[in-house]
């Protein structure tokens, strides 16, 4: 990074007069985002994939997590691995299947094969290679420096001296235990993948999906379909029972909050019917045996949109998904979604939880439209960031116990991100509750 750039505040604290400014070059900076690549992605746990997209033995899914191709799969024994998609012999991509099953992988280039593991099985010409070869770890496939899952979610690190995983989750495993324990059998990525990009810096999207306070303005034409299709908002949890946005440490936020739309966990509408209200009121009578009366309103009524740093988001809401984005240029990204379930919810509830994915947040939804014409006019408007410097994400700043519609889950990814990108003006946590 460039000295003028480094000498420049990123973003400015104030705690006595409750003030929190970004520094609108953070958007636009080819610097800066070179230096993201190096201190953030190439340093923070990355998500790679759930567990329930390779159920079978040989199972395997290739992927690129920042920048670099990965295999993700399970081997015969039922372990679940990674594998850097590269061969160690001249650098050929080894696998060209975006998906599958195999019992090995062989590179194309000229024919080494590899176990699940890794492990060089088989080469032509064998007979000119020293006895000891295919046993020496630089004939393998490499594994990423650090590879580790939490329920089922499944992470990648490039760092070897990273911090585990269960200590960088840190606040966030409690919420993602709060969405797995929708199901007894676990929850499943339904079939099916959403991909499509925005000409905006990836970060306006980190700070949209944990952004309580825009959902009212920006989408108002889902909450007018709301009302005239549901039979109004007196359902479940009354007011803002329950709203809080939470600093989960490390850069984690999440927003929870009561909201008027239904939840195939365990929230009916009228406009579900009473073959619907049969299912939820099961579904909440079991929730309720198994975690007690509090846990299990918690679980079916409220919504959390839980952000873990750098670029996954978990939308449990009116369906559940799992978002990443990555950047490809300071003013653009690519992003990609799943659905989320409960492996033996019925086909009733798979159906609705379908129906409000990709009428909410699927690329045609309601929402990701309004929210992608929003980055982006902010990109657009961020040409003038010479002259207007800085955004103001101050909102909530002077609570004890900020709701889901202020801005201290914004306030956390940013504190973090300057944490890693200029360790010398990091300021302090800020606290999050009472």
């Amino acid at each position: 990074m460039s000295t003028q750039a480094q000498t420049r505040p990123a973003i400015l604290v104030d705690s006595a007069t409750h003030t929190f400014k970004v520094n609108r070059r953070n958007f636009v900076d080819p610097d800066i985002f070179e230096a993201e690549k190096e201190q953030i992605f190439n340093r923070c746990w990355i998500y790679l994939g759930h567990a329930s997209e390779i159920p079978k033995p040989g199972d395997f899914i290739t992927r690129k997590v920042a920048g670099r191709g990965i295999i993700f799969s399970r081997d015969s024994q039922g372990a679940v691995r990674a594998l850097m998609n590269t061969c160690p012999h001249r650098g050929a991509q080894v696998c060209r299947e975006s998906k599958g099953n195999s019992k090995s992988f062989q590179c194309f280039y000229h024919g080494w094969v590899f176990g699940q593991d890794g492990a060089l099985r088989s080469q032509p010409g064998e007979a000119s290679y020293p006895v000891d070869f295919k046993s020496r770890d630089t004939s393998r496939m490499s594994a990423p420096p650090r590879f580790d899952g939490y329920r089922d979610f499944y992470f990648v690190c490039f760092d070897p001296d990273a911090q585990s995983l269960a200590d960088y989750l840190a606040g966030a495993k409690e919420y993602l235990d709060v969405i797995c324990d929708q199901s007894d059998a676990g929850m499943t990525v339904v079939a099916g993948t959403q991909e499509y990009s925005i000409r905006a810096n990836w970060k306006l999207l980190t700070e949209n999906s944990i952004d309580g306070y825009h959902a009212a303005t920006t989408h108002a034409s889902y909450f007018d379909y709301l009302m005239n299709t549901t039979g109004g908002f007196v359902v479940g949890d009354p007011g803002n029972v329950g709203s809080v946005g939470l600093d989960l440490g490390n850069g984690h936020a999440v927003l929870e909050y009561p909201a008027p739309w239904g939840r195939p966990v365990a929230r009916w509408i009228p406009a579900w019917g009473e073959q619907g209200k049969i299912e939820v009121d099961k579904k909440r009578a079991e929730l309720t045996e198994k975690y007690g009366e509090e846990r299990a309103r918690r679980i079916a009524q409220l919504n959390r949109n839980l952000f873990i740093f750098p670029n996954l988001v978990v939308n449990d809401i009116m369906a559940v998904t799992i978002r990443t984005y990555y950047p490809e240029a300071p003013d653009y990204m690519v992003i990609t979604a799943w659905a989320l379930a409960p492996k033996e919810e019925s086909a009733w509830a798979r159906k609705y939880r379908l129906s409000n994915f990709l009428e909410f947040l699927g690329p045609g939804g309601f929402a990701t439209p309004d929210d992608a014409e929003a980055l982006e006019h902010c990109q657009r408007g961020f040409r003038n960031a010479r002259e207007l410097q800085w955004n103001d994400i101050s909102k909530g700043m002077n609570k004890e116990r900020p709701r889901h519609d202020d801005e201290l889950q914004m306030r956390a990814f940013w504190t973090q991100w300057n944490k890693l990108l200029f360790p010398a003006t990091a300021p302090a946590r800020q606290s999050s509750a009472a």
